[in-house]
């Protein structure tokens, strides 16, 4: 049983920073790509960014330049750190991973549980 548990989510006063955590547990063989998305109330889920195994990453545009992904491929763990943080950044912030159990198993695409960030004054 494959496993993302986030950490790190909390109310923050806008231009803040948070540092959100997950990490993979479980039986994995290898993870490709891991990252962050963000789903508001009454929105759609979205892109926040990602990043391979190789270390390249991709944001979204509202993340580029206040929000950094890194990685710990050891450890199977992903973080985003969030700085300069406005209300238009609270959300809920899901974890996500595309992995496989073993050499012939296909991929899976893996969601966390989700952390609240919620910025106000």
């Amino acid at each position: 049983q494959v496993e993302l548990v986030e950490s790190g989510g909390g109310l923050v006063q806008p231009g803040g920073s948070l540092r959100l955590s997950c990490a993979a547990s479980g039986s994995i063989f290898s993870i490709a790509h891991m990252g962050w998305y963000r789903q508001a109330p009454g929105k759609q889920r979205e892109l926040v960014a990602t990043i391979t195994s190789a270390g390249n990453t991709k944001y979204a545009a509202s993340a580029k330049g206040r929000f950094t992904v890194s990685r710990d491929n050891a450890k199977n763990t992903v973080a985003l750190q969030m700085n300069a943080l406005q209300p238009e950044d609270t959300a809920v912030y899901y974890c996500n991973a595309a992995l496989r159990l073993g050499p012939r198993d296909g991929w899976r695409d893996t969601w966390g549980q989700g952390t609240q960030v919620t910025v106000s004054s």
